[in-house]
């Protein structure tokens, strides 16, 4: 398997400084768990609210499958306090409580195309579009290696569909460091890499990304199975910059 130092330098040696985020204007971000908006975009929206751009934090799933056998924190109490943990990375973020929306559907199951509840979730995905009216949407990279986040792109794609003025779709990146093949990384004509430099907003994005407790520390003691992002994992995010891929 290709390293993520190795994956990184392939990918900075194809990107494309952006540096107008005039560009993106208001923008929509599709996050497939609380936690994923801090980590692939985090630096970019709070480089756009600091610019006065409005920025829309979508969350897909309702997060409660990262300690799922904790007797302290069950599935309910789980999910609120990673929406609360949410609201209070995005707004570190300068994202105002009410431009945040929650779709709770499962953890880990995030419907895809055939399932019974993908089309219910595109028209909840498609309600968010019309009344944002997005110049520009984040969302994973379709081959992002993690079931809901290509799930959360499927979705998105399914919604935009036959819309006359699309808005423009930029592609994050979270999981492909960790655990993509080389099957699951762009091809050189399949993708545009933009760049965008986040070090003047990269102790805020940092911020943002503690703010996720549940995640990066051992808050929930209990579940020996739970999911946790460990330091040697969030290196990843450490550059300060954040790269996007947008199809030619």
């Amino acid at each position: 398997m290709i390293s993520g130092v190795d994956k990184s330098r392939w990918l900075e040696q194809q990107a494309v400084p952006l540096t107008d985020l005039g560009q993106l204007g208001t923008t929509l971000v599709v996050a497939p768990h609380p936690d994923d908006e801090s980590l692939g975009c985090g630096g970019t929206i709070a480089r756009l609210r600091q610019s006065g751009y409005p920025v829309h934090v979508l969350f897909v799933s309702d997060g409660s499958m990262s300690h799922p056998n904790s007797p302290s924190f069950p599935a309910e109490r789980l999910r609120a306090l990673r929406e609360a943990e949410a609201r209070e990375a995005v707004q570190i973020l300068g994202v105002a409580p009410e431009q945040v929306t929650f779709l709770r559907l499962p953890d880990s199951r995030v419907p895809t195309p055939g399932e019974p509840e993908f089309r219910e979730a595109v028209t909840s995905m498609r309600q968010v579009l019309t009344r944002v009216k997005p110049t520009t949407v984040l969302v994973p990279w379709r081959r992002d290696p993690h079931r809901d986040h290509r799930a959360s792109w499927q979705m998105l794609q399914t919604a935009l569909e036959n819309q006359t003025e699309p808005p423009r779709v930029l592609e994050y990146l979270i999981w492909l460091w960790e655990l993509g093949s080389e099957a699951d990384m762009p091809q050189a004509d399949e993708m545009n890499v933009w760049r965008v430099a986040i070090d003047s907003v990269l102790a805020q994005r940092n911020q943002a990304i503690a703010a996720h407790r549940s995640q990066v520390t051992r808050l929930i003691d209990d579940d020996p199975t739970a999911f946790y992002l460990s330091p040697e994992l969030l290196t990843h995010f450490d550059a300060p910059r954040e790269l996007f891929l947008e199809v030619l």
